[in-house]
This record gives C-alpha cells, structure tokens and sequence, in this order.
C-alpha cells in the first residue's frame, strides 16, 4: 500500500486530501503541500508500500521532513530524497546488515509537537516494528484528532 496525503485544519477541522499519485521527491511533496495551505498548520503523509513513512511540513526557509526508516534509502529513491533533505547520510549496508539491522527513524521528530505529537510519542511509534507504516500514519492522526479523516479519505481502517 502506498499512498501520500495532504492534511490541513481550518477553523478547528482536519481535512484530508489524498494525491493522485505518489510524489517522486520531497520537494514534490511540499510544492503540493504549499499549494494547499490555509490559515492552519499543513503537513504532508507519505506511506510507501507499507514499509516506510515520511512527514513532510514546510517551514518558511526550509522544509522539515521525518523519515520513519533511514534504512530504506539504500534503496529507495524517495528515501534517499528525505534523507538528502534531512542532511543525513544514506547507511552504507550490505544486503546481509540490512537482514539483521533494526531500522531507525531520520530527521525532525518534533515535527508535529505543536500539534500534539511530540517527540517521544512520535519515536514510540517509528520505533514500534510490529506495525505497518500506514498504521504508524494512523496512530499518529489518533495522537492528534484526525484518525477518522485519515481513515476516510484513504480507505484505512480505523482500529
């Protein structure tokens, strides 16, 4: 499953809008992102084939981007992107490291903090393995009060 959505809040509401298609970098990402923007905070949720996550807020001046799992850049070219936009290096692994590495999460974990998920909810949840990336995205929407928007305009389940 890989999706990417735009979720913005005007007056009090979270609204959810899916993308077409998925962006081919994070720079696509906050260009759309930008072009959504109301009054209220706006981020975007990219969920590449269940295996890894990606937040993407713009900033004025910069773009702030979470990646849920920096091993992915290895191979992954959107991957690669967030952790180039982060300005962390790509790991160096074999195939075998890869095996028996546990992933870890890249870049801005406050990036939703002002919104209600702060930096150790949001690392409890990058670092919890037994869940998929779209249910981490969904545990996240709970932290902050759109989980029922998320599911909706994605066609998610909500537990």
């Amino acid at each position: 499953m890989s999706f990417a959505a735009v979720v913005t809040s005007a007056g009090g509401e979270w609204i959810v809008h899916e993308l077409d298609d998925l962006p081919d970098d994070v720079a696509s990402v906050a260009k759309r992102v930008r072009v959504m923007r109301n009054e209220g905070p706006a981020f975007a949720m990219v969920c590449v084939e269940d295996q890894y996550f990606a937040i993407v807020r713009p900033a004025p001046g910069e773009i702030r981007v979470l990646l849920s799992d920096a091993t992915m850049a290895t191979d992954d070219d959107f991957a690669a992107d967030a952790m180039d936009e982060i300005g962390a290096e790509i790991p160096e692994l074999t195939d075998e490291e890869l095996d028996r590495i546990d992933p870890w999460a890249e870049g801005d974990m406050d990036i939703l903090s002002d919104l209600g998920c702060g930096g150790q909810v949001m690392s409890i949840i990058c670092d919890d393995s037994e869940l998929w990336a779209s249910e981490q995205l969904m545990r996240i929407a709970a932290e902050i009060g759109f989980e029922t928007e998320l599911a909706d305009a994605l066609g998610l389940d909500v537990d």
